[in-house]
């Protein structure tokens, strides 16, 4: 589990920086994070602003997905199992005569 709290209380000199958030991790991923910036001499802060801002944008990502699809149903753009089997066989026999 973490626990996160944000700090309401920046002096002006570090407002352009951002907001201080704290994470509780547990103590492996610490671990591994910090063996990993030391590696790529990188901070802790720097690999969890990326991490955070890739996990943001593939959330963002599956959510646009999601509405697609969603869309393509209520189109009425659906596939049956047996369509989607036949499909998959078609691939599959193509694959094979093209030596994949």
């Amino acid at each position: 589990m973490i626990d996160v709290v944000m700090d309401r209380h920046l002096g002006n000199s570090m407002a352009h920086e951002g907001r201080v958030v704290t994470a509780r991790l547990p103590s492996d991923l610490f671990a591994r994070m910090d063996e990993i910036a030391s590696r790529i001499e990188r901070s802790k802060s720097w690999i969890l602003r990326q991490a955070v801002a890739e996990w943001l944008a593939e959330e963002q990502r599956r959510y646009e997905l999601t509405l697609a699809a969603l869309n393509d149903i209520d189109e009425g753009r659906t596939f049956t199992q047996d369509e989607i089997e036949r499909r998959v066989a078609a691939r599959r026999a193509a694959r094979l005569r093209k030596g994949c």
